[in-house]
């Protein structure tokens, strides 16, 4: 890659986690499509894995004040168990139907919380389990349990800080699970190496900034930035399901 294409694709990383951190999720979302312009998918899928670790880890660090460890336990210990069986039956599932369903799914429930600001889950037990369960399954089928995770905490009247340290933290256990396995099966190939210590660094400075911006938002007001973020998300979905499909 020359140096331009390596320029858009760390200010691409920048913005990716700097709106995921924000909102809680996304960053995979934005930055895997804009990857794949610059080079193939298997190199994409790992260098937005690894930046995607790194924002994940200074989220969890900025916002460590707020992670509810028993919400971790109970919503992030399913998650990364069903994440691993999602992934082992993807090869079975039509992906691209389930994507249509999944985005019109949180499409429908982000217009009716919007519709509703007073709409919340009940954060008990077995709720917490089912949400991550769904999410992390979601998340090894299709690689984006994210909108579903963040529309399941936000829905559980989560203030802003334990929000994104708990999404963050889950995000770190799915990460440090599936980056290993893509190192080892060589799906990066040795002279994409050098792109790792900047998107590391990226990926902190994203976080970051996330964080200041963040501290200037209502709780009200991020609540309903999130639930936007979520109705966008499902329209993208929904949008590379269909197009799949033609």
């Amino acid at each position: 890659m020359n140096e331009l294409i390596i320029l858009l694709f760390f200010l691409a990383a920048f913005i990716s986690i700097l709106v995921g951190t924000i909102a809680g999720f996304g960053m995979s979302t934005i930055l895997l499509p804009i990857a794949v312009i610059f080079m193939d998918f298997k190199t994409a899928l790992v260098l937005v894995a690894i930046t995607h670790l790194s924002g994940s880890l200074g989220a969890a660090t900025f916002f460590r004040q707020g992670l509810d460890k028993r919400l971790l336990l109970l919503f992030g210990a399913p998650s990364v168990i069903l994440t691993i069986l999602g992934a082992y039956i993807v090869i079975y599932v039509p992906q691209n139907i389930l994507t249509i369903i999944l985005g019109i799914f949180l499409l429908l429930f982000s217009i009716y919380s919007l519709r509703h600001p007073d709409f919340k889950i009940n954060a008990g037990k077995l709720n917490n389990i089912i949400g991550g369960s769904l999410s992390g399954f979601l998340q090894g089928l299709m690689g984006i349990g994210g909108p579903l995770r963040g529309y399941f905490l936000i829905s559980c009247d989560l203030d802003k800080t334990t929000y994104i340290a708990t999404l963050a933290v889950i995000a770190i256990l799915i990460d440090v699970t599936r980056i290993p396995i893509y190192l080892t099966t060589n799906l990066l190939g040795a002279q994409f190496y050098y792109l790792i210590p900047p998107l590391l660094v990226i990926g902190v400075l994203g976080s970051y900034t996330g964080k200041k911006i963040v501290n200037r938002i209502p709780q009200s007001t991020f609540k309903k930035i999130v639930l936007v973020a979520i109705g966008l998300a499902s329209l993208l979905l929904i949008y590379n399901g269909i197009h799949s499909v033609i």
